[in-house]
């Protein structure tokens, strides 16, 4: 929702010249975002007993490229350089809306914590029995104390710091849930050189 927002303000301030395509974009997302919703009830529901049903064989490829597009503005704000790294084709089981929203989730929290002309770096790979998917950002570190439970609902590494960058403390643990919903895991790695989030999924 956030990257949405941030995109519809570079096209009303003028930062972005808008297109038929551009619209054509923006639709689709709010189309996305209203199933999203519905998934998200289903899962609050049943515990995403249900999530499994859902599951279909698609390329990650154009929904990775999608993402980022739609972030692109909040990057541009920041200058912050936006490195993809992708094969030609990523198959995986998985359920496109669910797989759209963890990967704006990740931006978008690379966007907040990167600092100005920092590099963001989202690869995907493919492995013997999975699909491996990580976001990278410059920037300061997240203690060891706290990597165990970033994906916590409402846990923030530093609150204060969390408010002035708007955060409320559930993107990762929606990422969290929507990955293991779908059969896959997540984790996080961060250092001196910068903080790695990500996610596989069965090929």
């Amino acid at each position: 929702m956030t990257n949405l927002q941030g995109y519809l303000e570079a096209l009303r301030d003028g930062v972005i010249a808008p297109s038929a395509q551009q619209f054509q974009s923006l639709h689709e997302e709010v189309d996305r975002l209203v199933r999203l919703s519905q998934s998200l009830n289903t899962l609050a529901e049943d515990n995403g007993s249900n999530t499994a049903k859902t599951l279909e064989t698609i390329d990650l490829v154009p929904i990775v490229r999608a993402a980022v597009e739609l972030a692109r503005p909040s990057f541009e704000g920041k200058a912050i350089r936006v490195q993809v790294v992708l094969p030609d084709r990523l198959a995986v089981r998985a359920g496109s809306d669910q797989l759209a929203q963890v990967l704006a989730n990740l931006l978008q929290n690379a966007s907040r914590y990167t600092p100005e002309g920092g590099l963001v770096t989202l690869a995907a790979e493919a492995r013997r029995s999975d699909v491996l998917v990580s976001v990278t950002n410059s920037g300061q570190a997240i203690p060891q104390q706290d990597l165990p439970h970033v994906f916590e609902r409402f846990y923030r590494v530093e609150k204060s710091r969390d408010r002035a960058r708007g955060g409320a403390g559930i993107g990762l643990a929606i990422v969290k849930q929507l990955v293991e919903g779908i059969g896959g895991r997540v984790g996080a790695e961060s250092d001196a050189r910068g903080t790695r989030f990500w996610f596989s999924l069965p090929a």
